[in-house]
């Protein structure tokens, strides 16, 4: 595992003059908060890599090098927005082999499925939910992650001869840029929406109050011990609370600390103790207003459209126009076919 900037800068050269690179990342999401990349893949024409992104190393050189290269990766949008941002990465291009296949009509598109289909190779899962970040890491953990890029190259030869077979290269490439532009965008969580978890929306004002405290003091908790929310206090414990927070010497869970139960009764008296202006107002359940019957009539056109082209190649309709963007055309049509990709535009006659 390269683990030096001496290391790496003996891997460039070697990058730099092969005509593929593979890249995959670990990440650390289910034991520690917030999450960080803690393993870069790499393989390409010389062999392949593992680079230890937690060691004393600098990176730049690597992304400087990999930013100016089309990059193979297998569901690239989890390693493209992790990488964007903890790295500040952006790719120039990708060829996504998850995308490749779903656009050829594999109905089993995971990375072990289109190995063991296309090319024979059977990949173990065993250490998928490992701790990456730890040190050293198991030969069975190594073995994994090499494997996530190891076998890319010839995969994406093969979906690459398929899609031009099909006359769909166009629509691969243009669905990789879509994707990665999409990954270039950070957007900061909606701070009135982020702590509304599930089965909030039932709360009056004054249990949102403290549903609202609990959530942020569960923040600062997880980010002190370094450990993701859920498994600080979970969801189920955070609604419970503030559900029979109003009742007269109703029980904390038992799964809380005692320093924890003192922290969180206080919290949960300063939130009953706010004035009815400081209390967020109750999610009113928005139905989505009635389309009208010449919109619905182009929907229901232009889905019956779609389906027939999706039966007739093979994928599922939802690549071509999902239930948005249908409705879409049927309100706004110029406006949302400017925002479709062209080959979506051109299978749709518009």
């Amino acid at each position: 595992m390269i683990t030096d900037d001496a290391e790496l800068a003996k891997l460039l050269p070697g990058l730099e003059a092969s005509p593929w690179i593979a890249v995959d990342t670990e990440a650390d999401s289910l034991h520690s908060y917030p999450e960080k990349l803690c393993l870069i893949q790499i393989s390409f024409a010389g062999g392949d890599r593992l680079v230890d992104p937690l060691a004393s190393l600098s990176l730049e050189p690597l992304f400087d090098l990999l930013s100016t290269r089309e990059l193979l990766l297998h569901g690239a949008d989890f390693d493209l927005r992790l990488l964007r941002r903890s790295q500040g990465f952006v790719a120039s291009a990708v060829f996504d082999t998850m995308l490749a296949a779903r656009l050829l009509g594999f109905e089993k598109f995971g990375l072990r499925d289109l190995a063991r289909d296309l090319l024979d190779v059977h990949l173990d899962k065993g250490s998928q939910r490992a701790n990456w970040s730890r040190r050293p890491l198991t030969p069975r953990m190594i073995d994994y992650a090499i494997a996530d890029t190891r076998h890319l190259e010839p995969l994406a030869s093969r979906l690459r001869q398929q899609l031009a077979e099909l006359g769909r290269l166009d629509w691969h490439k243009e669905s990789c840029a879509r994707l990665v532009a999409a990954c270039q965008e950070v957007s900061e969580p909606d701070p009135e929406r982020v702590w509304r978890i599930k089965g909030s929306s039932r709360l009056d004002p004054q249990s949102l109050a403290v549903l609202r405290a609990l959530w942020h003091w569960r923040e600062g908790e997880a980010l002190a011990r370094n450990r993701p929310p859920y498994f600080v206090v979970s969801h189920e414990h955070l609604l419970g609370i503030a559900k029979r927070s109003q009742e007269e010497g109703a029980p904390l869970p038992d799964a809380l600390r005692p320093r924890q139960r003192r922290e969180v009764a206080a919290e949960v008296e300063r939130a009953l103790a706010l004035p009815p202006a400081e209390l967020p107002k109750r999610d009113v359940a928005s139905r989505p207003p009635r389309l009208a019957p010449d919109v619905r009539r182009r929907v229901d056109e232009l889905r019956a459209r779609r389906d027939k082209l999706a039966e007739e190649l093979a994928i599922n309709p939802t690549l071509i126009a999902n239930k948005a963007e249908l409705t879409g055309l049927a309100e706004r049509p110029e406006e949302q076919a400017a925002a479709m990709m062209a080959w979506q535009r051109s299978l749709l006659g518009l």
